[in-house]
């Protein structure tokens, strides 16, 4: 790599051998936007999110935790939302890998009020670029506990299609980002039937270590835009499950 990337992207590129030596990286995120969407809600909402995340790689492989903290407006009940992702990837070579972890969410809008809990396990792909670009296909175990449902509910196993880039544009700057394709996982909690999702999260971020006198890579700022269709599986025509979100991201590495 020509430049340091994201720790999500970091734990990617480092299942491979060529991170033989033991490493690891903290962060700090702060992310905030106005144009954030919900399922059966027809009005932008605005949020702030902070993010703490810890990645550790060696020769067998990594380890990526992230911590999402999200704070809505009132459009969103003024909703607050934690979301914790682990992922562990096995090295199986320079080229591949294997994916295994989990996430969970607690959320406590007095709609939905999501408790989400899913497991993920599915081989990696490195395609061979100037940068990094990582292909997955997972399985999903996935559950939730919203309000109005007294036993957890648990979906049809499904597939997800995934993929991570993190590529070099000019000197200090990296496009980065992720794409899930998610299959639909069957009727949802209430009957009705899911749609598949599409979520596509892309970065421009630059490192401004050197301009505040610190060590390169300590400090990144940038653009963000997501567009996320069919939300949490909900079909197209239900208001708020199409998110077109731009941000302004920020990153501080200890």
């Amino acid at each position: 790599m020509l430049t340091k990337i994201s720790p999500f992207l970091l734990c990617a590129l480092c299942a491979a051998p060529a991170c033989a030596a033991d490493w690891s990286d903290t962060a700090l995120g702060y992310r905030v936007g106005r144009h954030y969407a919900e399922p059966f809600n027809p009005s932008y909402i605005g949020k702030n999110i902070v993010s703490l995340t810890h990645v550790r790689g060696g020769a067998y492989g990594s380890d990526y935790v992230n911590l999402d903290v999200l704070k809505s407006d009132h459009v969103d009940s003024h909703a607050t939302e934690a979301y914790l992702l682990y992922r562990h990837t096995f090295s199986l070579g320079e080229r591949f890998g294997l994916t295994a972890g989990a996430d969970f969410n607690w959320k406590n809008d007095p709609g939905y009020g999501s408790k989400k809990r899913m497991l993920v396990l599915g081989p990696t792909l490195k395609v061979p670029v100037n940068g990094l670009l990582n292909v997955s296909i997972y399985a999903l175990w996935e559950s939730n506990r919203p309000v109005g449902v007294t036993e957890r509910y648990h979906y049809d196993t499904h597939p997800m299609l995934n993929a991570v880039w993190a590529l070099p544009v000019e000197s200090g700057w990296t496009f980065e980002g992720y794409m899930n394709y998610i299959a639909a996982k069957g009727l949802d909690e209430f009957g009705t039937q899911t749609s598949p999702e599409l979520n596509i999260d892309a970065q421009l971020m630059y490192d401004f270590s050197n301009a505040v006198g610190m060590k390169p890579g300590r400090v990144k700022a940038g653009f963000e835009y997501q567009y996320w269709r069919n939300k949490f599986g909900n079909p197209h025509r239900i208001p708020g499950s199409t998110a077109k979100t731009p941000m302004l991201r920020a990153e501080y590495h200890f």
